[in-house]
């Protein structure tokens, strides 16, 4: 149902778009969340927002750095990655939330999507 796309390899520093599309309307009145998981390591949240886009999440070591947003119809999310460090290299998972806020408990994220693999060289 969630298709994630846009990874890929850059340099520290680069940028990356990540899209994550719903195959119907089924996240429109839905909040969304972005993840990674990096080898060995738990499975984190990098950013969320609510069903109407009003309001985000920030993870602290991406804040200033990457921007979540959704179109006006609300089925697709975007999260704008800029000054990329290496830390950033993971596998990065869209999830849908089961209510209308967004949540920062992976818990309360019931679909998901594939991963799209982002690698940042130093």
């Amino acid at each position: 149902q969630l298709q994630a796309s846009g990874g890929g390899s850059v340099q520290a520093g680069g940028s990356l778009r990540l899209s994550c599309a719903a195959s119907s309307r089924t996240t429109t009145n839905n909040g969304m969340g972005w993840f990674r998981q990096a080898p060995g390591k738990e499975r984190e949240l990098v950013a969320a927002i609510n069903w109407s886009g009003s309001s985000t999440y920030y993870a602290e070591f991406v804040r200033g750095r990457f921007t979540i947003s959704r179109t006006k119809g609300g089925n697709t999310v975007y999260l704008q990655m800029d000054n990329l460090k290496y830390e950033d290299t993971a596998l990065y998972y869209c999830a849908k939330s089961r209510g209308a806020g967004y949540s920062v408990s992976r818990r309360d994220y019931t679909v998901w999507g594939q991963g799209t693999q982002v690698t940042v060289s130093s």
